[in-house]
């Protein structure tokens, strides 16, 4: 069960934002005899991402490295608000910010290491993967069962739909 806090956080989201490497993928990088990087996402991670947007929250990822295979995946999820190559993870958070005109307070992100702390420590609801060093953990709003990779970010998903009230409404098309 959820504590009332963690719910009410949840409740106001109106921007959840990502990172990549160890939330969306579970940290490992592999990388082809060419040089050619590869990177595994979860379906059950796109999916809830999918269901967020349908319920009018919006979705972005920041993320320290730039790769086309992140562009790929954004794209495939409807994701537009990309932020590549950007190391200071709160500085990102804080330009959409100002660019979406939602405050920190109503934004939810996701992490797994120290470059992701000041992130989580300034949105709303700031929230570690269960795989994520002790110290993100630590600071964290709240820790997911899921691994990053591995459902992490359904789970949050579902929690900020649960929280608005959504979740029924999200899930009802797929019980007729």
């Amino acid at each position: 069960m959820l504590s009332v806090r963690i719910t009410e956080k949840a409740r106001h989201v109106r921007l959840l934002a990502l990172d990549v490497d160890g939330v969306l993928t579970d940290g490992r990088l592999y990388f082809t005899e060419d040089g050619q990087e590869i990177k595994t996402f979860d379906t059950q991670d796109g999916h809830g991402i999918k269901l967020l947007q349908q319920a009018g929250v919006q979705c972005a990822i920041i993320t320290g490295r730039t790769t086309r295979l992140v562009e790929r995946r954004a794209g495939n999820l409807g994701i537009t608000l990309l932020l590549q190559g950007r190391e200071d993870k709160l500085v990102a958070l804080r330009e959409l910010s100002a660019q979406l005109d939602i405050p920190l307070d109503e934004m939810a992100y996701v992490g797994d290491d120290w470059p992701d702390l000041p992130a989580i420590r300034a949105a709303g609801l700031g929230v570690a993967v269960a795989n994520a060093h002790r110290e993100v953990r630590r600071y964290a709003d709240f820790v997911t069962l899921a691994g990053g990779g591995r459902g992490a970010v359904r789970e949050i998903c579902d929690l900020i739909l649960e929280a608005q009230g959504r979740y029924e409404e999200a899930l009802a098309p797929y019980l007729e």
